[in-house]
């Protein structure tokens, strides 16, 4: 499979702050990639690196097989859609959609039949002549898209492009982000804080922390598999089990993961524990278990009966539930 991102031993130091430090990472073509990491991580600079907007100050970029190190950006196949669209106030929908291939000298038919068919592509048939004002959040970013795609990069970069938009309108363009990856065929990068995002969208994701990768996966190796507490308490919600604990249950010292859904109630065998809390999440009702001085979170699906405040309960997992994680004890 050809290798479309790929860096090796890269670092970008501000200072004394190691923003990335010595990072290797090989992103395939056609994969929809998800950088996932808190503020600070260092998602975003390795996105600027990508892009070109910032260098490395050691190490190596290659994109499709090309050094990228003093490439500028307009010299990269890569395309970046910004959280905040970045769109020219003055001109139409149109001509934002069309001005990398003004300013590329392609004539005015060609550009404009381009940028109507990216406009179909994602959504925005008749805008044409709208201004970025007289758009919604949703269609703006749509608009950003088109301008993006109509350049056919092989690498499209996406900084966060959902952040500013309300939840169920951001579930919508999660979905048609995944729709129109799959009809392009090109690289996706999707930087994001937001691990709903990285999960349901991404076929890999790289977990950021402290300038590097803490773990690199498919969404469902890394949720079901943390490699460490700080995943394991990143990525999802999860119960973070001691080393005593662990060693009670497995005779193994090692710190371990147990998600909240792998919990059920029981009527004999498992743990006692005593229900603390609850909280109605809508289809669930989350539920706080004390058993052997821990804390634990359950999920109980909306339709079976969830134990009340201060109720005694038994409590059991599968085995195979329960992940040891390489955190040293």
């Amino acid at each position: 499979m050809t290798t479309a991102v790929l860096f090796s031993g890269v670092s970008r130091h501000f200072g004394d702050v190691r923003a990335v430090d010595d990072v290797d990472l090989e992103i395939a073509e056609g994969e929809f990639f998800a950088m996932l990491g808190p503020s600070g991580s260092g998602k975003t600079t390795c996105l600027r690196l990508i892009a070109g907007f910032d260098q490395p100050t050691s190490g190596h970029i290659e994109i499709f097989g090309e050094t990228a190190e003093g490439v500028p950006p307009y010299r990269r196949s890569v395309n970046t859609v910004f959280q905040d669209y970045a769109l020219f106030p003055h001109l139409k929908v149109l001509d934002n959609v069309c001005y990398g291939l003004m300013i590329r000298g392609i004539g005015k038919p060609e550009r404009h039949t381009a940028a109507r068919d990216a406009l179909e592509l994602v959504r925005l048939p008749g805008f044409e002549d709208r201004k970025p004002s007289q758009l919604s959040g949703g269609q703006r970013q749509r608009v950003a898209l088109a301008r993006a795609i109509i350049n056919k990069p092989k690498v499209l970069l996406l900084d966060e492009p959902l952040g500013a938009l309300d939840l169920k309108l951001r579930e919508q363009m999660q979905e048609e982000l995944k729709a129109l990856q799959k009809t392009l065929g090109i690289t996706f990068v999707f930087v994001t804080h937001d691990q709903g995002e990285a999960l349901s969208m991404a076929d890999r994701l790289a977990v950021f922390n402290e300038g590097g990768i803490m773990q690199l996966g498919t969404p469902e190796d890394i949720y079901k598999r943390p490699a460490s507490r700080f995943v394991a308490d990143f990525v999802g919600s999860s119960n973070v089990l001691p080393p005593e604990f662990t060693a009670k249950l497995t005779g193994e010292h090692r710190w371990a993961s147990l998600r909240p859904e792998a919990i059920r109630l029981v009527t004999k065998g498992g743990h006692g524990a005593r229900v603390v809390d609850r909280s109605f999440l809508g289809g669930t009702t989350r539920i706080t278990l004390e058993t052997s001085g821990l804390r634990l979170k359950a999920l109980i699906q909306n339709g079976k009966k969830a134990p009340a405040d201060g109720e005694n309960v038994r409590i059991d997992w599968a085995k195979t539930e329960l992940h040891l994680m390489d955190d040293p004890v």
